[in-house]
């Protein structure tokens, strides 16, 4: 713990400075969702933050189809960010990041590399964007069928209490495609995901999620035709939630913080 010596003061003075000293002190907790678009950046106390990853109409940037291309460029443009806020952020001590479904070991890693850069915290922890998302629309009890369609990636999961029992994810999104034909052709990928699942999940358990409705996140939430092609391709009620561009990065938050109380890190 930094020791801040504060000079001698009296009534109110005294408890503001106090306080600022208990802030400064308290642990820190970070949430990032770097997408292939946006990459968006949480931090206890301080709100969000985000800001383009590159240009997501023609893939060139620091991420491309969930994976990172630019490890440099992506830990600059966390540590940036983290400066634009205006109480500065000393010490991290958790990160918790969003990472795409059926991410690799070598994907996975180089999103440690730049964690560990931008932010040099104490630990790392990892959460499915899927799972995060559903954490982040408060939809984590029973069985679950979730869709996150981005600009350049959609992934299919199927969560049981709030965890990732089996998922499928395809490189296409939003921005590969217009209009209704484009709805037509995520709800053709999501429905060909969800024959997929039902060769290895839980007959029950699928027919629960489906009969409860599937949950739409991501920025594919935006456009008119994809939830009533989704609905017709799976025969089944499409909700939209509230924030569904945040939902991950709000899940990966609340994981954070909720690490940050665990006694590992006391």
């Amino acid at each position: 713990m930094t020791i801040i010596d504060l000079p001698a003061v009296t009534g109110s003075t005294h408890r503001n400075r106090t306080s600022a000293v208990v802030s400064l002190a308290s642990p820190t907790a970070v949430a990032v969702d770097l997408g292939s678009g946006t990459a968006g950046l949480w931090a206890t106390h301080r709100g969000v933050i985000s800001r383009p990853t590159g240009d997501a109409h023609t893939g060139r940037g620091l991420v491309h189809r969930g994976r990172i291309t630019d490890v440099d460029g992506c830990a600059t443009l966390l540590t940036r960010l983290l400066q634009h806020y205006p109480q500065p952020v000393a010490d991290v001590d958790v990160v918790v990041a969003c990472r795409p479904t059926l991410s690799t070991d070598t994907e996975q890693g180089l999103m440690r590399q730049v964690l560990h850069t931008a932010f040099a915290p104490r630990r790392v922890l990892l959460i499915d964007t899927v799972r995060a998302a559903a954490i982040g629309s408060g939809a984590t009890a029973g069985d679950l069928l979730i869709v996150d369609v981005g600009a350049h990636l959609t992934e299919t999961a199927l969560l049981r209490e709030g965890h990732t029992a089996a998922a499928r994810r395809a490189d296409i999104g939003t921005r590969d495609l217009r209009g209704t034909a484009a709805a037509e052709r995520l709800a053709d990928v999501v429905a060909r995901h969800v024959d997929e699942l039902r060769t290895v999940c839980s007959a029950t358990s699928l027919h629960r999620a489906t009969s409860r409705g599937v949950l739409l996140v991501g920025g594919g939430v935006s456009h008119s035709y994809l939830p009533p092609a989704l609905s017709a391709a799976l025969g089944s009620r499409v909700h939209r939630v509230a924030t569904p561009r945040t939902a991950a990065l709000n899940g990966a938050a609340l994981a954070a913080t909720a690490a940050l109380r665990h006694p590992a890190l006391s």
